[in-house]
């Protein structure tokens, strides 16, 4: 290997390391919600100093590669790409901190009626399916796949559209649980941001491998 091929799989190996741990938080803080776990929710608020410590060691290392060796093409697309991708998982890592924060304030669990009617477990698990379809795709730089990532974020943003609404509906039955369900509106809202950090994530990777500049276009072209 060439010393710039050499710096390129370290800066690969960091990145999908901080994709691993960014995936894990977003897991924790969903067992977290679910089972009211307030020592797992402070697991989430210690270990996000460690994805912002991984966060700066990758973008300091793919501004040393681009100084030192003027990469071009495909080469440097990816870093590049890479430095978008890390800073969109630092922000995912932050909103799952957030959420994590809400367990920790939680006076009782969740009501399971609350989080099913609302439907924010059912997007918490498909905003955690996407981020794994993005680590996969650039794994295997497969640019084709992290496609289906536009209509998942679709999906999220259909809930969030529709938070208001599930929450009425079910408050009509229980309104001694608003200041929970009010919990829960604004976890919808930062899982709606955790879909659009996740589809920035994947042009990024049909940038990397395709060339292909997708940010402004239009549904019809993503997809």
């Amino acid at each position: 290997m060439t010393q710039l091929e050499t710096e390129l799989y370290s800066v690969r190996e960091e990145l999908t390391s901080m994709w691993g741990l960014v995936h894990s938080q977003l897991q924790k803080t969903l067992s977290a919600l679910i089972n009211l776990d307030r020592d797992l929710a402070h697991e989430v608020v210690s270990i996000e100093k460690r994805v912002n410590a991984a966060e700066l060691k990758i973008d300091r290392d793919c501004e040393d590669v681009l100084a030192l060796f003027s990469p071009v093409a495909v080469d440097l697309r990816f870093l590049l790409a890479a430095l978008k991708i890390n800073t969109n998982l630092e922000r995912i890592a932050d909103i799952a901190e957030g959420i994590s924060k809400f367990v920790i304030n939680a006076d009782s669990s969740f009501k399971p009626q609350l989080l099913e009617t609302t439907k924010v477990v059912e997007m918490f698990s498909e905003a955690i399916k996407m981020l794994e379809e993005t680590l996969n795709a650039f794994e295997n730089g497969d640019a084709s796949s992290v496609r289906a990532v536009f209509k998942q974020d679709d999906f999220l943003d259909d809930i969030n559209r529709n938070a208001n609404d599930f929450t009425i509906e079910y408050l009509k039955n229980a309104p001694e649980d608003l200041d929970q369900a009010l919990y829960v509106v604004s976890i919808i809202r930062k899982l709606e941001r955790v879909g659009d950090h996740v589809k920035n994530i994947a042009e990024e990777i049909i940038f990397y491998l395709e060339a292909m500049v997708l940010k402004h276009s239009s549904k019809k072209s993503l997809q």
